[in-house]
């Protein structure tokens, strides 16, 4: 499978996957990726339907950001205000769904790790 220099226009599931390592998006997509799932506890601990909203909030906000951009740049007739408000929603809806708040990511110390099998 060819491997993607953009974001495609439309979502498709696992883009984020196929986007080539190179492309200074692939780097940022990726960072973002890493924030979202650290203030979520960790990767390891987010289920299929969580990571999938993640892939969607991403995708959600590099749309909103081009659609922005085009405005700063006075491309109007690029710009939709509907579909911009529309996404801007449906982003809100899936951080709330997600959650905002920063939660502690899980780390048993070695100590704790040695005690636990003392014990068990």
């Amino acid at each position: 499978m060819a491997k993607l220099a953009e974001i495609p226009e439309r979502f498709a599931g696992g883009y984020l996957d196929r986007l080539d390592v190179r492309t200074a998006i692939a780097v940022t997509m990726r960072a973002r990726w890493q924030q979202i799932t650290d203030d979520l506890g960790g990767e390891d601990h987010l289920s299929y339907a969580q990571r999938s909203l993640i892939e969607r909030a991403l995708w959600l906000e590099h749309w909103l950001a081009v659609q922005e951009r085009a405005l700063a740049d006075g491309q109007y007739e690029a710009f939709d205000a509907g579909k911009w408000t529309q996404a801007c929603n449906s982003l809100m809806g899936i951080l709330k769904t997600l959650g905002i708040e920063r939660r502690q990511k899980d780390v048993t110390t070695l100590a704790q790790y040695i005690a636990g099998k003392a014990h068990g």
